[in-house]
């Protein structure tokens, strides 16, 4: 097998990898995805944040990164225990790796889950389904700020 023969490999395998993560992110996002970006370091330097697609499913809203050819979803944030602590404008230097027209809020899990602190930013369109969807848990459930 000589050099030209293992490059054309080599590049038809990245165009598979590319062609399946493009595929995948078209999926997730014609069966109700929108584009989220998440970090679980949470701290000042505005580092740390990933773009995916998110999507909601009963009480979990699921995350699934964008550059990630997992099947499942990479995390998956439950209604129970959410509660925003921070809302804000994304800082310059967050820009380049949030959607566009982003707003980031600050969540705590007041259940002692296995993340107690994370952010998303999402535009002004997602943000209103998700604060909807965060509202909306079903009846008899404790939330956190109604007490």
């Amino acid at each position: 097998m000589d050099i030209s023969t293992l490059v054309v490999v080599f590049l038809a395998a990245v165009l598979l990898v590319l062609l399946l993560l493009v595929i995948r992110r078209v999926r997730l996002l014609r069966t109700g995805g929108i584009h989220v970006a998440l970090r679980t370091r949470v701290d000042d330097t505005g580092k740390g944040w990933h773009l995916g697609v998110g999507r909601f499913h009963g009480d979990e809203f699921a995350w699934f990164r964008a550059l990630s050819l997992r099947a499942g979803p990479d995390r998956i944030i439950h209604r129970d225990g959410l509660e925003i602590t921070h809302r804000r404008e994304p800082e310059r230097g967050e820009t380049p790796n949030m959607p566009s027209g982003s707003r980031v809020l600050r969540f705590e899990n007041t259940t002692g889950g296995p993340q107690p602190q994370v952010e998303i930013a999402m535009d002004l369109d997602a943000l209103t389904g998700f604060l909807s969807w965060l509202e909306s848990a079903p009846p008899g459930r404790r939330l956190p700020w109604a007490s």
